[in-house]
């Protein structure tokens, strides 16, 4: 087996960003020993977006989330996400760099 390189020490998390997206980690440590770790309470990383809808529609929606007794904004989550999901199962593989 090859000897593996020595880590620096870093004066920065960015310092130490940069070596990493730079420097390949198989040169730096024995991965062979490495056990796979299942993070399950992670919550995904979010970003707030603007989104332009009928006045009508948010209305509607507001309805169906208080019969369900949760906000609007998590019903539409949950509506988003349920159609993603159907659309990625019922449809060929596409590229989208050209939307």
């Amino acid at each position: 087996m090859k000897k593996k390189k020595r880590i620096p020490r870093f004066e920065t998390e960015a310092e130490e960003r940069e070596f990493w997206r730079t420097h390949d980690s198989f040169d730096y440590l024995d991965w062979s020993g490495a056990e796979s770790v299942v993070l399950p309470n992670l919550k995904p990383s979010t970003r707030s977006i603007s989104l332009r809808l009928p006045l009508s529609m948010i209305e509607e929606l507001k309805l169906l989330a208080n019969k369900k007794d949760i906000p609007y904004q998590s019903l539409l989550k949950v509506y988003l996400a349920e159609r993603l999901k159907e659309e990625l199962e019922n449809s060929p593989a596409q590229s989208f760099g050209n939307c």
